[in-house]
């Protein structure tokens, strides 16, 4: 083996090292999006028994949320850019 087939198989071993972390980040990411899915739907269900009528969600209140989601999501996107 020469100087550059060692330099090719250790950049082999870094790519494996460092995509070993995205499985737990993926799952971990998945049940806390899971959860807090269920605490949002569990406050509506909450307020619709309160306010004594089955829950509902407009057009305008889904487009605001959904536009709330996208800036969370973008931010949570840019959590490591150190520029």
């Amino acid at each position: 083996m020469d100087a550059q087939d060692n330099i090719i198989a250790e950049q082999n071993q870094l790519t494996e090292v460092d995509t070993a972390w995205t499985g737990k980040i993926l799952a971990i990411g998945g049940v806390l999006g899971a959860l807090t899915g269920l605490a949002a739907a569990y406050l509506l269900v909450q307020r619709s028994k309160k306010m004594g009528e089955r829950p509902t969600l407009e057009l305008g209140e889904g487009i605001k949320l959904g536009v709330l989601l996208f800036g969370l999501l973008r931010n949570i996107a840019l959590l490591g850019d150190r520029e």
